[in-house]
């Protein structure tokens, strides 16, 4: 198939050198200089340029205002002729459906779940919502870049799975930090925990992913601490809006807004940790 590519960073560069490689051909842009040229894609000079001819036009952006303009400022897609969009970017809901009212053309929400690393071997989770005959006219797409892709229903549908997701995740990163510096404090091995829980109620991708970066103390970006706070906010408001309980969300939000305030906005989302580390600052 033949995308158009907007936005070409920590989870858009591996994706788009990804579908090269699987054959589809690519035309990108990033409104950072040398992003898109070092995809390997086809280069564009505005997010109109991608839209020739293409199959669809993919999005991956990390804001709600970066999508919108994207989409609807000078020289956006909507200027220039698409058949559908899809979004990976997290966005509001609210702001997901309204960006699928204002085009003319199909509307994919299409949040994932994986990191760069599965953005780069075709492992990611993505979760949908949009029309069904979109959808499946995109089939190639999604069985080269999800291991599992799930249609959760109309647009915004898709983004209110990733709501969920972004709970869950901000929460356990939290529990990880947690986990480690306890063990850590009871003089046993931190590094050995997540084999040693391996197969048991306490096992999680989490687990096994994040929990070993925090022992280690390695949080070099593969999702930056700022984007969880900004997904964090949205369940937030979200929940507000539904009235929905969610309390332990609401410390996970307090622990990333304290991240960030201290300027470490651009670490790991695993550098929560940092917040309970007794050698921090030393």
């Amino acid at each position: 198939m033949k995308f158009g590519y907007v936005g070409v960073g920590l989870m858009g560069l591996p994706m788009t050198k990804h579908l090269l490689s699987k054959g589809h051909s690519v035309v990108a842009y990033d409104i950072v200089p040398g992003k898109a040229e070092a995809s390997g894609a086809k280069v564009a000079d505005s997010p109109a340029g991608v839209c020739a001819g293409v199959d669809a036009v993919l999005l991956n952006l990390p804001t709600n205002e970066a999508v919108e303009e994207a989409v609807f400022g000078p020289k956006g897609v909507a200027s220039a002729a698409a058949s559908v969009i899809v979004d990976f970017s997290t966005v509001k809901v609210e702001n997901g459906k309204k960006f699928a009212s204002k085009v003319k053309f199909g509307w994919i929400d299409a949040p994932v779940s994986g990191g760069p690393p599965a953005a780069a071997n075709g492992s990611l989770t993505v979760m949908a919502g949009g029309d069904k005959a979109d959808i499946e006219r995109l089939a190639p797409l999604w069985k080269d870049i999800a291991a599992r892709f799930t249609h959760m229903g109309p647009v915004g549908a898709g983004l209110a799975a990733k709501m969920i997701n972004q709970l869950i995740v901000g929460c356990g990163n939290a529990v990880m930090a947690e986990a480690c510096v306890l063990a850590e404090a009871a003089g046993i091995d931190a590094a050995r925990i997540p084999a040693c829980l391996a197969g048991g109620h306490a096992d999680s991708t989490l687990l096994q992913q994040i929990y070993p970066r925090m022992a280690a103390r390695d949080f070099a970006p593969r999702g930056y601490a700022r984007q969880m706070l900004k997904d964090l906010e949205m369940v937030n408001e979200l929940a507000a809006k539904l009235h929905a309980p969610v309390p332990m969300m609401g410390e996970a939000l307090s622990l990333y807004r304290m991240l960030v305030h201290r300027g470490l906005s651009e670490i790991d989302t695993s550098g929560v940790f940092r917040l309970y580390d007794k050698e921090e600052g030393k």
